[in-house]
């Protein structure tokens, strides 16, 4: 749903706006890789896109990390809860960006028009890293030290009851495919595509 302010922003208004906050992301580390979060959100598109995904999936790929780049408190804190400033100060010391991220993000693109499915794969890609750490302990083990920090802050593994209500999920498939996307795009030197290959796909699917 768009607010009173975003509907009189036409479908490429919007858009310049969330690949703006990408764009100034180019500047940022990810997370203490070796890439910018920008780099990470272009391989991650490119992934989907080269997985098969349709639009709506490869813009969630693309948008994942976009709570983390929220240009203000005040455009997002509704989403942040009371918590927020005592997460803040946490991350901060640790270093693991914005703990609840995935709502934020996705609450800050319902109101831009962007498509359920795609708040919704956006919304969960921390659910999938704490299904996937419970269900498999070798992925658990191969996340960065920030990934386990964050993921202690972010409720840990899937409780087995959590991980059935989980897989009951008609987009299962897709938010555990989301995360994998995530975990793998952290190349460093890769070439993907620019972002401006996503501005027609990402127009075209707003409301």
């Amino acid at each position: 749903m768009t607010t009173s302010t975003t509907t009189t922003m036409s479908p490429e208004q919007r858009v310049t706006k969330v690949f703006q906050l990408l764009e100034n992301a180019n500047k940022k580390d990810y997370m203490g890789e070796k890439i910018t979060q920008l780099d990470h959100a272009l391989q991650a598109a490119q992934l989907a896109k080269k997985d098969g995904a349709d639009e709506e999936t490869i813009l969630a790929a693309l948008l994942h990390d976009i709570g983390h780049l929220c240009p203000s408190m005040e455009q997002c804190s509704e989403t942040r809860g009371q918590n927020w400033a005592a997460f803040h100060k946490t991350e901060a010391d640790m270093n693991v960006g914005v703990v609840d991220h995935d709502r934020v993000g996705a609450e800050y693109l319902r109101k831009l028009g962007f498509p359920k499915k795609t708040c919704e794969l956006i919304e969960s890609h921390v659910l999938a890293k704490r299904y996937l750490s419970a269900i498999d302990p070798a992925y658990h083990a191969g996340l960065s030290s920030a990934s386990k920090q964050s993921l202690k802050l972010q409720g840990g593994p899937f409780s087995p009851t959590e991980m059935r209500e989980f897989e009951k999920d008609p987009l299962f498939k897709w938010k555990v495919q989301i995360r994998k996307w995530d975990d793998a795009a952290k190349a460093t030197g890769a070439k993907p595509p620019v972002l401006d290959t996503y501005r027609d796909m990402a127009i075209r699917n707003l409301k």
